[in-house]
């Protein structure tokens, strides 16, 4: 699924145009951007959750040369389907 996907649905959806089907695509994915920095997480009822968690400093291998890299620590963002969504797909 792209950003243009989902503006085409929006377009179809209420009738706009082009342009403010794109403006509100991007606000939508702004939106949530905005709730997973400020809350750690976002729920989506009847599709699922998406949540902001801490990775540890780790060792890794560059895949190229086989030799050890330090990777440092940060953040990623999981998603866990809801039980509505699994049983749709």
């Amino acid at each position: 699924m792209s950003k243009a996907f989902i503006a085409a649905v929006i377009q179809d959806s209420i009738n706009c145009t082009g342009v403010a089907a794109n403006q509100a695509a991007n606000d939508l994915i702004d939106a949530i951007v905005v709730e997973l920095k400020r809350e750690g997480g976002f729920t989506l009822p009847s599709f699922g959750t998406f949540t902001v968690r801490k990775t540890k400093a780790r060792k890794a291998l560059n895949p190229r040369t086989g030799e050890p890299v330090k990777v440092k620590a940060g953040k990623t963002v999981r998603f866990k389907a809801s039980p509505n969504l699994k049983k749709a797909v």
